[in-house]
């Protein structure tokens, strides 16, 4: 039941707290942002916002691979390559850890964000070496107990 313990439901209105875009990205407007975590991974990798931006352009840079989901609102990306695309309520985007894009937002725009900071691959690979000798532990165990041998 520990794992249980660690479940958390919340359903109170959201508690934005005020996170400045960072002056140097911002092309035009005075837009204000603000977000919420809502939770995190015990290992510090993993977390979900509710993120929020009244009007205005201005780049964002992802150090992180985030997907979110607009839920209130639009926006237009702008692309490195130049194209355009607009992201309405309903629309889900992925960026991965090193993009970039410009952002519009016309009037204001909410989204849900499942962030989550890319793993080394040696480390990736060390982890599914373990998991796969943990199976071949547990499974020689199984044969053991069970009289197959």
């Amino acid at each position: 039941m520990a794992a249980e313990s660690s479940i958390t439901v919340g359903t109170s209105p959201a508690n934005l707290v005020s996170n400045p875009i960072q002056p140097a990205w911002i092309l035009d407007g005075k837009p204000m942002a603000r977000l919420e975590l809502l939770s995190s991974s015990a290992d510090g990798t993993a977390s979900t916002y509710f993120w929020d931006c009244t009007a205005g352009r201005f780049n964002w840079f992802y150090g992180f691979d985030e997907t979110f989901h607009i839920l209130e609102g639009e926006v237009t990306l702008k692309y490195p390559s130049g194209r355009s695309h607009r992201v309405v309520a309903g629309d889900t985007v992925f960026f991965p850890a090193g993009s970039s894009a410009e952002w519009t937002v016309e009037r204001y725009v909410r989204k849900l964000a499942f962030c989550r900071t890319p793993v080394p691959g040696y480390l990736t690979f060390a982890r599914q070496m373990v998991r796969r000798l943990k199976r071949a532990v547990k499974g020689s165990g199984k044969e053991v107990g069970s009289g197959l041998l």
